[in-house]
């Protein structure tokens, strides 16, 4: 089987937009919750807003951060051209995080199937 640049273009991107999801799902995390916690310093607002805000914070940037890993586990399998599902799952995941790389990535993927293993 010849190998053509698709696959591997659309695992670089899988990647890229992976790192993008993965450190903004990390930095969602860390600065939601830091901002919780200060409002909750602010004599106004009440104590159960942290108590609150926190966990729905942290349940808007793990999945984030979830998706992130999974494209760049994707993004490895396309450079390989190994496990065309969990190249396309990867890149469907990167199109979540990034769209503007999420979509030649999934259209790359596709394109590319037949030098899969």
């Amino acid at each position: 089987m010849e190998k053509t640049w698709k696959p591997t273009t659309a695992g670089i991107l899988s990647i890229i937009a992976g790192a993008v999801g993965a450190i903004m799902g990390v930095v969602v995390i860390l600065l939601g919750g830091a901002i919780a916690a200060g409002l909750s310093l602010i004599p106004e607002i009440p104590k159960t807003f942290a108590l609150v805000a926190v966990p729905v914070i942290g349940a808007i940037g793990i999945p984030i951060t979830i998706l992130g890993v999974v494209a760049i586990a994707g993004g490895v399998c396309a450079l390989q051209r190994r496990k065309w599902g969990l190249a396309l799952a990867g890149s469907i995941c990167s199109l979540i995080c990034f769209l503007y790389l999420g979509i030649p990535s999934v259209i790359f993927v596709v394109l590319g199937k037949g030098e899969f293993e």
